[in-house]
């Protein structure tokens, strides 16, 4: 284990959150908020530690597979740890743990919330909230790859433990060029819905956040009713950009590039819409007769599965009151997730599909033993290690999930709220049902429970294994 490596990296992390501060400092200074102060400190204190531990330059800069779980699953944990703080320091979250929660449910674009009073925060902590969706949606280590030039081992390393799906590609042979065409098409589409909701006649603030939280599909909302009282036309902005921000960026990359057919070939991102229209058509049949129009449900059920899917959180109405067959549909929808390569959570549409061929091809087999298959995705093998790492994934997924669901049943709560508590924090989705629907929150477990909340969200946002691995003693030896 190159420990030296590991420091000077975080030591990086660290320095770019100081600078990713300054934002919500901005923003007390425009609305002359006292939290400022918090910031401005907690932003010193990143940058001092930060400062420290880059100083000293590792003499071996090569990394492999190891380090770079390592270093991205401790980034992010520290990145918490000192997200925090403005929180605290500022008193609008008094308890260390409930910050904690609120900074990591923002970091891993979870959007699940300890809040009762969302408005009570001032417009520096809510930019803040916001803002970190953002930074965690296309994942700091794509930004860091692009700003500092990493000599030695692999950067390919870095972005596999921090971006979502079975497998990570490069775009362009050199990696930073990946980094920086993922950004690029990130932070367009973010501008442009930033310019559709102010067409729309929604406040500078409210666009800038509830653009962040769009983009990073984490759904923190700066009013307590989320997105309920914003107008018709806003809602269904929101609900294209947050599809949108589902499919995989690859896609986007192919369609404005030269090789376009390669877009339309991306079987994932067909099933993705295929499951979409399929669930909206199924819930506005089903909640027809709770709005005073057939297209008015037609307009809820397209959000909320849109929110539910990319996992942003966002809501319009409470679905805790809908039908239960529309309840399920939400829940199913909760697992699978958006595409790989988005800024969505859940397992994912392709590991999905890869389940569904693998369940086809052991049937082909039962029926002609001597056969041979080869399973195929976008009209290309599948490479049995995928394979492999996708039943291993969805095994070591039920696991925790099953390990949290029995830890959090000491709070004596019901058992959907404890389901879909779990579920909501796992797939990095935010809302659940029951006490933890659109209308409630986290607030009321205990502090074991947030904690187990709090490596959900780490586990679900990193893909799983990179945070298990801080627990393997082999990862600690030295080479």
């Amino acid at each position: 284990m190159n420990y030296s490596i590991i420091r000077y990296i975080i030591g990086w992390v660290l320095v770019l959150e100081a600078i990713f501060m300054l934002m919500p400092c901005l923003v007390a200074l425009i609305y002359q908020e006292k939290s400022g102060v918090a910031f401005i400190t907690t932003a010193a204190i990143c940058a001092v530690i930060g400062l420290l531990m880059i100083g000293k330059k590792p003499k071996n800069k090569n990394y492999y597979a190891r380090e770079g779980f390592v270093i991205v699953s401790l980034s992010w944990i520290v990145m918490g740890l000192f997200g925090a703080l403005p929180f605290v320091l500022s008193g609008e979250i008094p308890s260390y743990v409930d910050a904690l929660f609120e900074i990591v449910s923002g970091f891993t674009t979870t959007g699940a919330s300890i809040l009762n009073d969302v408005e009570a925060l001032s417009h520096a902590c809510l930019f803040w909230r916001s803002f970190s969706h953002w930074i965690g949606g296309m994942g700091v280590f794509v930004f860091l790859l692009i700003v500092l030039p990493l000599t030695g081992g692999s950067n390919m390393h870095l972005m596999r433990a921090e971006s979502p799906g079975p497998s990570v590609g490069k775009l362009v042979p050199k990696v930073r060029e990946t980094a920086k065409i993922l950004y690029l098409i990130y932070i367009v589409m973010t501008i442009i819905e930033m310019i559709i909701l102010l067409v729309g006649g929604m406040p500078v603030f409210d666009a800038i956040t509830l653009s962040f939280g769009t983009a990073g599909t984490g759904g923190f909302g700066i009013k307590n009713s989320s997105i309920a009282d914003y107008s018709v036309f806003c809602q269904a902005v929101i609900t294209v950009f947050m599809i949108l921000f589902g499919v995989n960026f690859n896609f986007y990359y192919y369609l404005l590039g030269k090789n376009k057919g390669n877009a339309f070939k991306m079987e994932e991102v067909r099933w993705y819409f295929i499951i979409i229209l399929a669930s909206i058509g199924l819930i506005t049949f089903n909640i027809r007769g709770q709005f005073e129009s057939l297209p008015m449900a037609f307009h809820h059920a397209a959000f909320q599965v849109g929110s539910v899917i990319t996992t942003t959180g966002y809501a319009t109405s409470d679905f805790n009151l809908w039908p239960q067959m529309s309840k399920t549909i939400l829940v199913l929808i909760m697992f699978i997730g958006a595409c790989a390569g988005s800024t969505g959570g859940g397992i994912k549409v392709s590991r999905i599909l890869i389940m569904f061929k693998t369940i086809g091809q052991e049937i082909k087999t039962l029926i002609h033993p001597r056969s041979v298959h080869t399973m195929k995705l976008d009209d290309k093998a599948v490479d049995k290690s995928v394979v492999r790492g996708v039943g291993a994934f969805l095994m070591t997924y039920a696991v925790i999930f099953c390990a949290s669901l029995l830890l959090i049943t000491l709070d004596g709560k019901d058992l959907v709220t404890n389901f879909t508590a779990v579920t909501a924090t796992i797939n990095n989705i935010g809302p659940g049902l029951m006490d933890v629907g659109p209308t409630g929150n986290f607030a009321g477990f205990s502090v074991l429970s947030k904690c187990v909340f709090i490596f959900n969200m780490l586990a679900g946002r990193l893909e799983l294994y990179p945070v298990l691995l801080l627990f393997t003693p082999a990862v600690w030896r030295k080479n």
